[in-house]
């Protein structure tokens, strides 16, 4: 390994040192046998990630890597052994205590000093990085001297040679190899320790960032740092650079570059799987249906952990600032070494509170994740003790045994996703079976009306065949009847003949007459039908006229209903636009008789004569101040206008009128004289409207502030309610982003959490979580209302506790407001101190909720305010909660704190 390989190493040419003897350990009773070494281990440090060697998965595996003699070691020590002795075909390493007696110790591996990166990553973390694919969370984390080579193990970027890349190039290497970035994801986040104090390396101006724990699970988060996705390695390299860029370094005795913050990597992997569902062995075994698939969520968390090295400040030679560091480290990792000794020892406590390194590493010792630590050690016998301590340290970590869970969660995004494919493909089929379905019924159609079309024509051509038929017979009936009839009249002829000879008159004159007679009958036709004809054409001619009469008048009339609708429309915009321009004109006024008066209380009368004589000419009877008891603009718009006329224009289509509108219905709603007017006459409603339907970011803020106003008074609150108004409060909250319609938001629901009827409601309908979740806008204003809204509902909650109507956890912690409200306990701002203070006493009083706030670190809270707060009253409350409660009084002696 070249010298390079190290930031202060360098190639050790020397020959093996001598070996000594393996001092027994054993009881004189007992034979010597494999248990005389300090500690058994697996014979493969990476099959034994999956399942412990002794039985217990997830034991901490430990490997230790030795450096090799750097420069000045070379001619310093170049008349010394090296004070270890490596065996790693055994897995163990002598540790010279002299010349003629030593220490055997066994680990899981042993690498010497020609041992590769590649090697060391393969063996050490990546059963770690498989596990975290699984679904595993993981730990990887480097324990050693001070330049004995962990930055290298872990963080070299091997720019120059890519076979000196370390264990958080090669862990991503292998993440990215082994997911598939259109459903996993992989964010990153990097992070130092520096002065107790947690640092974002990808953002320097992110210096202070809190530790964030569940009180639930337990589980550690830093919310507050960066969170990067990386598509690619170039991206993470890119990241790495930057971090490296910000890391804090100092050239000491021991170490040109030596780290003096811990370095923590924290590589985010969410993984989308598939899970068929189990058979039920009763279910028939011919049936041919297949269980679905249930898409789950696998979220694993891989932290990569570059501790600072432990130094004697005597041989790194800090003084000063790094001085001061040095302390630092050393305190935080003495920390860490307690809280392993406890869990290897099974204590009842562990101090993880003592540092903020053991909280951030709660989940990688005794916790749910995979853990590989390795300890880097240096060949010098001048840091024997440095070496010793290094090795011991190991020792204890190999005894920790953590309990590995899958974190995994029902994908109900993928199984929507998959549920719409599902959905989009049987759209499309019955879509094709449709179209398929409707040619084939025209098909079908065509063809019928082609059969009928034929039955038609055959039916036509019979039909006339009949008719033809008919005719001919009628015909023949015809000229059978002719014959008869003159057959009959040659019988009768002579009678005939006789009779009107006898009479005088012959054939001719019958003939005659009877022409005559159908003539005049004919002409008396044409003349009644001419006449008729006649006055057919008169009826058509009147008729014609009345209808060109009648559209004329419609047009007529048509044209001026128009004109009136015109007038109408122009009227009420008129009607609009002179309330807006009262509205202007009083309040212009009123601020002109401010000025006024200011001035003149100024003593700059004289100097402001002329302006003043206008506005005192402008000043009528009716726009008086209320300090006087006189009457304000908005109450002479009021009074002038009408309120119904007002409330009528938050209905306009203009958008103007309905902000001013709406601004003097909020003005009117802040004094309690008009308020029950207001609702009285539907004001609540189309107050609720507005901020339902209305899109405009002015007019929701001003609603949302006359609805705080209104909510001012009790009587109203029920009716606030009643309408659905906490429900569109919550909306509206999930909604906005702009600060001031928070506010107003905000405060009209800590309004409503003042009413003590109104506790149920307003947590089903969303009121404590839309409150809760107000808190992303970061704002004073706003979080002075939430925590407002916070002390009410824990005051009405703790009278309903007291009075016996209620009873169980409050409703606040099981929200999981309570994390919020410690960490906010102490804030600068006093409104919102002293709120948070109030409701913190408020909860505390009850003894159901003790134990969440003593894990959820609110019982130190309780403390400072019983000592350290501003108010009395306050201080005097925290003090005798403290006293009432017997969790708390039993927990203050178990950690001996007197109050």
């Amino acid at each position: 390994m070249a010298s390079s390989a190290y930031r202060n190493g360098a190639v050790r040419n020397s020959s093996n040192p001598k070996s000594s003897s393996l001092k027994s350990r054993i009881p004189p009773s007992q034979p010597f046998s494999g248990s005389a070494i300090r500690r058994n281990s697996s014979p493969s440090f990476g099959s034994a990630a999956a399942a412990g060697d002794d039985g217990v998965p997830g034991r901490v595996r430990v490997a230790v890597r030795l450096r090799p003699r750097n420069a000045e070691e070379l001619v310093a020590d170049a008349d010394f052994a090296d004070c270890v002795e490596l065996q790693p075909e055994l897995k163990r390493l002598k540790l010279r205590k002299n010349n003629w007696d030593s220490d055997t110790y066994e680990f899981d591996e042993v690498f010497t000093e020609f041992a590769s990166q590649k090697r060391v990553y393969e063996v050490v973390a990546k059963p770690v990085v498989e596990s975290v694919l699984d679904g595993y969370n993981g730990t990887v984390m480097a324990y050693g001297q001070t330049g004995t080579g962990k930055t290298f193990t872990l963080g070299k970027l091997g720019e120059e040679d890519t076979s000196d890349r370390g264990i958080m190039v090669r862990s991503m290497e292998d993440i990215l190899a082994n997911i598939s970035l259109e459903t996993d994801t992989v964010c990153v986040s990097y992070l130092q320790l520096y002065m107790e104090t947690i640092q974002d390396l990808l953002d320097p101006l992110n210096d202070n960032i809190s530790i964030v724990e569940d009180p639930k699970t337990g589980d550690v988060s830093l919310p507050g740092a960066s969170l990067i996705e990386i598509k690619d390695q170039q991206s993470f390299m890119e990241l790495l650079r930057l971090g490296e860029d910000h890391r804090v370094l100092a050239n000491t005795k021991l170490n040109t570059e030596s780290s003096r913050s811990h370095a923590i990597l924290m590589i985010h992997v969410k993984r989308s799987v598939t899970e068929k569902e189990d058979v039920n062995p009763s279910d028939n075994e011919n049936s041919h249906f297949v269980k679905p698939f249930k898409p789950l969520v696998r979220k694993s968390k891989l932290v990569l952990v570059d501790l600072a090295g432990s130094e004697r400040v005597h041989k790194s030679g800090s003084e000063g600032h790094m001085l001061e560091e040095a302390k630092s480290i050393n305190l935080s990792l003495s920390a860490l070494g307690k809280c392993i000794n406890a869990l290897a020892e099974n204590s009842a406590h562990v101090p993880l509170r003592d540092s903020k390194l053991t909280r951030v590493l709660r989940d990688s010792f005794g916790g749910t994740a995979r853990t590989s630590l390795i300890v880097t050690i240096g060949p010098s016998p001048r840091h024997r003790g440095e070496t010793t301590s290094t090795i011991l340290f190991g020792q204890r970590a190999m005894k920790v045994e953590n309990m590995l869970k899958i974190k995994e969660e029902f994908d109900y995004k993928s199984l929507s996703r998959r549920l719409e494919i599902q959905l989009d493909k049987l759209i499309a089929e019955n879509e094709r079976q449709r179209k398929a379905f409707d040619s084939e019924i025209e098909k079908i159609n065509s063809e019928a009306q082609n059969r009928i079309l034929e039955v038609e024509r055959n039916f036509a051509d019979v039909l006339e065949k009949e008719r033809l038929k008919c005719q001919m017979e009628y015909i023949e009936s015809v000229k059978k009847l002719e014959e008869k009839m003159i057959e009959n009249q040659g019988k009768h002829g002579c009678n005939g003949y006789i009779h009107a000879k006898c009479s005088g008159e012959g054939p001719e004159v019958i003939i005659s007459e009877d022409t005559t007679e159908l003539k005049k009958q004919l002409e008396k036709e044409i003349h009644g039908r001419k006449e008729a004809e006649e006055e057919v054409n008169k009826l058509r001619s009147q008729l014609r006229q009345f209808t060109e009469a009648g559209a004329g008048g419609d047009a007529e009339i048509l044209k001026l209903q128009t004109v009136l609708e015109n007038e109408v429309h122009q009227k009420k915009k008129l009607e609009e636009e002179i309330i807006i321009l009262r509205s202007q004109l009083l309040q212009l006024t009123f601020e002109a008789d401010q000025m006024r008066q200011c001035l003149e209380r100024g003593g700059f009368t004289n100097g402001y004569a002329d302006l003043a004589s206008p506005m005192s000419q402008i000043n009528h009877s009716q726009f008086r101040e209320p300090g006087n008891g006189k009457k304000t603009p908005v109450a002479s718009l009021f009074e002038q206008v009408g309120l119904e006329k007002i409330l009528s224009l938050l209905e306009s289509d203009d958008v103007n009128v309905q902000i001013h509108a709406v601004k003097v219905v909020a003005n009117l709603a802040a004094e309690e004289s008009n308020q029950e007017r207001i609702v009285e006459a539907g004001g609540l409603d189309s107050l609720l409207m507005l901020l339902r339907s209305s899109e405009d970011e002015t007019i929701r803020r001003v609603a949302a502030g006359a609805i705080a106003n209104l909510a001012m008074n009790e009587a109203n609150q029920e009716v606030i309610m009643a309408q659905g108004g906490i429900s569109l409060l919550s909306m509206t909250a999930s909604d906005a982003d702009d600060p001031q319609t928070l506010r107003m938001v905000a405060g009209a629901i800590a309004n409503l959490c003042g009413n003590d009827n109104l506790q149920l409601k307003l947590r089903s309908e969303g009121g404590i979580r839309a409150l809760l979740g107000m808190v992303r806008c970061g704002h004073p204003d706003v979080l002075s209302q939430v925590a407002r809204g916070i002390a009410n509902f824990a005051k009405c909650e703790s009278r309903a506790f007291s009075q016996g109507i209620r009873s169980g956890r409050s409703v606040l912690i099981e929200d999981g407001a309570l994390p919020w409200i410690v960490q906010n306990a102490n804030d600068e701002a006093a409104p919102i101190r002293r709120h948070i203070e109030l409701a913190l006493c408020h909860l505390a009083q009850h003894e159901v909720n003790a134990k969440d706030m003593i894990r959820g670190g609110a019982l130190w809270e309780l403390v400072r305010i019983s000592r350290d707060c501003s108010r009395e009253d306050i201080r005097s409350l925290a003090h005798r909660t403290l006293n009432a409660i017997p969790a708390f009084r039993a927990e203050l002696r178990r950690l001996r704190v007197e109050f």
